[in-house]
């Protein structure tokens, strides 16, 4: 072909819309698969998939028909990208895939801040440990869950330490005890570390947690009482009434649910509830014929979505990457539950039902769930209507163009410059964007320790060169809230400029919070904290610090903004200096992995005295070596 002729072709080639997509069409199989709708940069406007992907990406180029949503999407379509698959079940899987993956602008999205805790007991040790889990189950064990919230594991932690006694300590806790630690003391641990449990005895205790665990709850009380009956008649009153309390721990358990749960063993249950163009979906877990908790979510959607087809497309991405239980409960039939419970099962290995009740006790719990999603919504409306007022009044009285959509606020912590963190909260219309939160470990050693401001300066400094990279518009804050003075602002300020921002014609804007300062008698300014010193001081870029009035609604939003990156700052400094008090020194030393450092604490006790020993004596301990012993004496002898 001439390149004249190239030209005419690309000037009859459609350039986007119902055109381009008809164009598509005469090139498409009557195979199953997923499309996806490309917007003018690239960007993706829409993942779907097809029983047959002709047939459907057809009905893009129809010209009437569609919802204002549609027309949006098929008039903003510069490109198609498409993916044929052996079945309708393998394209319901990609596209649950690549919806969280891609996060398209016309998709129901389902918004997962973090992945849901689970129990563990570990199956890497003599002695299995109990504890809480969450991400990639990589560590060798049995996993329970999932909870809805670290709270509901951690109450159910505490029950089962009290019915089954089993450890929670770490491995390096576990081996380094001489004496029986204080949960032993109020009889939540059975103390295996120093013996006084035997390995049988032990395993008994892990079987029958398991068991409860798995259901079998009634057979593992039955079992309780049998041998309390026997320790009782046998006159050993001390083991019954041990028996006794645990007995009464299994109890709790079982009986402290929300929602009756009797004839619930393995179940989750969705309920979904739209009202002014939003949407909340509560979420129950069954486990054990336990209710293990609930969560509400609300996902990203278009005010013209049907609550069916939200749930249907919610429950696709829920399930992606997540093992789903015998039996899903809804209160509105999805449009794909026959085909979404088929690729469940395909994926689990066994069979997955997809369920709407009609009557009966399953549906009063699909009710119950309803109802709390209705009262979830009401709340999260009533909220977001205070929140877009307190940001209104925000945005006046900062004398801001338009309310701020996200807000970042800064803080630092630290006791005389040792373990010094920064920390960022974010805020916007929904409130608290707490998956949006980040801390930033202290770094640099280019100033003091305790340097307030050059802490802020390389805080700011990383969050400024992050910002740059991204290139989504929605990360990029419209206000920053500093706490500190004026000298604080400075170095934000200069921060801001030599990343290429200036507060008031580019960027965000500004302002740093501090209390009112006072003069003492002897002339020494300080931070008025009396009692009748209300409010805080608002410095900002070319502006006269100013005190809002007292009662002002944007006072006490800019003090409950600052409160919280002040709670979250403290917080996340003090983990760090717990994580720093109980660190061992052994784990610094390159070539002492687990077994090793068990092996030179059982030897020498500590490690103190693991310090002071000479080259030989280490070298006695099994498993190390001349040359290791040598290291390990350079490391604590400064070498």
């Amino acid at each position: 072909m001439s390149e004249d002729a190239e030209i005419e072709a690309e000037e009859r080639a459609p350039q986007g819309g119902a055109a381009l997509i008809a164009d598509y069409v005469t090139r498409l199989p009557g195979k199953p698969g997923v499309y996806r709708m490309l917007g003018e940069e690239g960007d993706v406007l829409y993942v779907g998939k097809a029983r047959n992907l002709k047939n459907r990406v057809s009905n893009y180029a129809k010209a009437g028909g569609h919802s204002n949503r549609i027309m949006r999407m098929i008039s903003q379509t510069r490109a198609m990208e498409f993916v044929v698959t052996e079945t309708e079940t393998e394209a319901l899987l990609l596209e649950a895939n690549l919806i969280k993956q891609l996060k398209p602008r016309y998709n129901v999205l389902f918004r997962d801040d973090k992945s849901f805790p689970f129990i563990l007991i570990a199956a890497d040790h003599a002695f299995p440990q109990i504890v809480k889990h969450r991400g990639a189950q990589k560590r060798p064990g049995a996993y329970y869950g999932p909870f809805a919230s670290a709270g509901a594991v951690n109450r159910t932690l505490n029950t089962l330490e009290k019915a089954f006694l089993l450890r929670s300590c770490t491995d390096s806790v576990f081996e380094s005890r001489t004496r029986p630690c204080l949960l032993h003391q109020i009889k939540r641990c059975s103390a295996p570390c120093v013996g006084l449990i035997s390995d049988a005895d032990y395993g008994q205790l892990v079987s029958e947690a398991k068991k409860f665990l798995s259901g079998d709850n009634a057979a593992v009380q039955q079992a309780l009482s049998k041998e309390m009956d026997e320790a009782s008649q046998a006159l050993d009153f001390e083991r019954a009434a041990r028996l006794r309390d645990r007995i009464r721990a299994l109890t709790y358990v079982q009986g402290s649910q929300d929602i009756n749960a009797a004839i619930m063993t393995e179940a989750d249950v969705f309920a979904i509830h739209a009202e002014g163009g939003q949407a909340c979906i509560q979420v129950f877990f069954f486990r054990a014929g336990q209710n293990w908790g609930n969560h509400a979510f609300f996902p990203k959607h278009d005010k013209e979505e049907e609550p069916a087809d939200i749930l249907d497309a919610f429950l696709a991405q829920f399930y992606d990457g997540r093992e789903a239980p015998a039996l899903i409960l809804v209160n509105v039939e999805p449009p794909q539950a026959a085909l979404l419970a088929e690729a469940l099962t395909l994926r689990a290995g066994r069979k997955v039902t997809v369920h709407c009740p009609q009557r009966g006790e399953k549906r009063d719990i699909v009710n119950a769930a309803a109802m709390n999603a209705r009262e979830a919504l009401s709340r999260r409306m009533a909220e977001s209507a205070s929140q877009l007022k307190s940001l209104e009044r925000l945005a006046e009285a900062l004398e801001l163009d338009s309310p701020p959509q996200r807000i970042e606020v800064y803080d630092n912590s630290h006791i005389q410059g040792s373990n010094a963190v920064g920390a960022m909260i974010v805020a916007g219309p929904d409130g608290f964007e707490k998956n949006q939160y980040r801390k930033f470990n202290i770094k640099s050693s280019a100033f003091e320790p305790g340097d307030d401001y050059g802490m802020m300066r390389e805080v700011l400094t990383r969050r400024f060169a992050r910002l740059q990279k991204e290139e989504d518009e929605s990360a990029a804050p419209d206000l920053l809230i500093i706490d500190g003075g004026e000298g604080q602002l400075k170095v934000a300020l200069d921060v801001m400029r030599e990343a290429g921002f200036d507060p008031g014609t580019e960027g965000p804007a500004l302002i740093s919070v501090a209390k009112p300062r006072r003069e003492d008698e002897r002339g020494k300014r300080s931070a008025d904290r009396t009692a009748g010193a209300i409010g805080e001081q608002i410095f900002t870029p070319g502006r006269t610090p100013f005190l809002l009035p007292p009662r002002d609604p944007a006072l006490f939003f800019i003090q409950r903004l600052r409160d919280e990156a002040h709670r979250f700052a403290i917080g996340a400094h003090r983990a760090k200096r717990k994580k720093a008090l109980s660190a061992n020194p052994i784990d610094d030393i390159p070539g002492v992995g687990a077994a090793r450092k068990r092996a030179l604490l059982h030897h020498f006790g500590s490690a103190k005295a693991i310090a002071r020993a000479k080259a030989e004596d280490l070298e006695a301990v099994e498993g190390v070596s001349a040359a290791l012993a040598q290291r390990i004496y350079d490391f604590f002898h400064g070498s």
